[in-house]
């Protein structure tokens, strides 16, 4: 008996030996341990200890990045905001203050996907990625802005789609040039055919709007909007039992698939925090991330005055720089390691979520909120989104990459930020 009750402890023990943090919080208790005995000993090894492991924590992700240099300016738009009239400078002060959270956002995700694997972890990452889309939409729409609503979610499909898949294509086929990388074909098909979906779902009302042919004009349209968004949503949640149950397996990637194999040794990167602190993380910078939305959203049109630029193209290029500096890091980061997979999941798997939830939740909640959110973007718009969703479909379909295809990409991303820079839109 008692050589069956020492197995599991000599196991625990050898799993927990390699534990870098477990070893630091043990030698921290031995020290505190000898200052002290009974209970006010014991509470001040766990008040160390614990004060130890904030102490890490914000070292690890507050000053590992140099962009983080950019977070005063958070704080130093919302006093320009409340001191001043001067819109262009809360805007461009709250743009740079969101990026490093935003890019500190997907390293927390990047942490927390390394206990959950590289399916979820990719799915986690698209999910924060958009948090800051989600946040700014839903604060304007609580404005009424529900035109820039529409431009800020497809600039974010745009974006990630062109400049940052394409980013990735582009720094992964220069670090591996002697190769060409592949990817999960299978993976890269389902995405572009519920993306292709989603461009139905916002074809049809717009066609709707220009042929006039309504059976009530102006109610139809936003009838069809709503159901149309509510058979998105469910179309989403069928997707995501689909990857993570039902066919869980089609989803393992190339880089799992030799991990399990035993084929990449050599990779022996591990978190550097626990699961919890990316956890507390994520809903810290999330809350932050929404404070400076609230200035961010106000400022958009007193912005486009300011500095004279198009509100579209405001909305369209510059607010997904910022949203999607998160995908931008992890997608280049990832595709530099050889895990395609990855980089693919964060930027199609990002854009798909925007288009077949975020953009029908949208809608949901404007009708909720009684703020009439359709999904007709506007004829131009809907036209961009069509024809990046078919250059990116047939640069997928051979579930290969390559530094041209991304080049491909990225210059496709200039072409439509010079289309939305002499865009008048007409609806805003």
């Amino acid at each position: 008996m008692d050589s069956i009750n020492e197995r599991p402890i000599e196991e625990h023990e050898k799993e927990t030996l390699h534990s870098p943090e477990i070893t630091a919080r043990k030698s921290e208790s031995i020290m505190v341990a000898e200052q002290g005995s009974g209970c006010e000993g014991l509470c001040a090894a766990h008040c160390k200890i614990f004060r130890g492991i904030i102490c890490r924590s914000i070292q690890t992700v507050v000053f590992s990045s140099r962009l983080n240099l950019l977070m005063p300016f958070g704080p130093l738009a919302i006093v320009v905001a409340n001191l001043t009239n001067h819109h262009g400078w809360v805007f461009t002060l709250s743009l740079l203050g969101i990026m490093p959270l935003a890019e500190r956002l997907g390293y927390a995700t990047e942490q927390l996907a390394f206990y959950a694997g590289d399916t979820v972890g990719g799915l986690l990452n698209a999910t924060f990625g958009n948090a800051t889309e989600l946040i700014i939409s839903l604060y304007a729409l609580k404005s009424g802005m529900t035109r820039v609503v529409q431009l800020s979610l497809l600039g974010s499909i745009l974006s990630n789609m062109l400049l940052v898949l394409g980013c990735a294509f582009l720094s992964g086929g220069i670090v591996f040039n002697k190769k060409e990388q592949v990817f999960n074909k299978a993976t890269a098909t389902v995405n572009s055919g519920l993306l292709l979906m989603a461009v139905m779902g916002l074809l049809f009302p717009t066609v709707l709007h220009y042929t006039h042919t309504e059976v009530n004009f102006g109610k139809s349209e936003l009838a069809l909007s709503r159901f149309s968004s509510c058979i998105m949503l469910l179309a989403y949640t069928a997707y995501l039992f689909f990857q993570l149950k039902s066919q869980r397996n089609l989803y393992v990637s190339l880089a799992e698939e030799e991990e399990q194999s035993g084929d990449n040794l050599e990779d022996d990167e591990s978190p550097n925090i626990s699961k919890w602190e990316s956890v507390i993380w994520l809903i810290v910078m999330t809350a932050w991330i929404s404070i400076l939305s609230e200035y961010l959203v106000g400022a958009i049109e007193g912005a486009s005055t300011a500095w004279n630029l198009p509100v579209a193209f405001i909305s369209v290029i510059l607010l997904p720089l910022v949203g999607n500096a998160a995908e931008h890091a992890s997608a280049v980061m990832f595709a530099m390691k050889d895990k395609l997979d990855i980089s693919l999941g964060v930027a199609i798997g990002s854009s798909t979520q925007i288009a077949m939830f975020v953009i029908p939740f949208c809608v949901v909640i404007g009708w909720i909120m009684g703020r009439p959110l359709d999904l007709n973007f506007q004829l131009f718009e809907t036209a961009t989104l069509f024809l990046t969703v078919i250059v990116v479909a047939f640069l997928l379909q051979e579930g290969t990459s390559n530094y041209f295809k991304g080049l491909m990409l990225v210059l496709c991303y200039l072409i439509v930020a010079a289309s939305f820079f002499v865009h008048v839109d007409s609806s805003s």
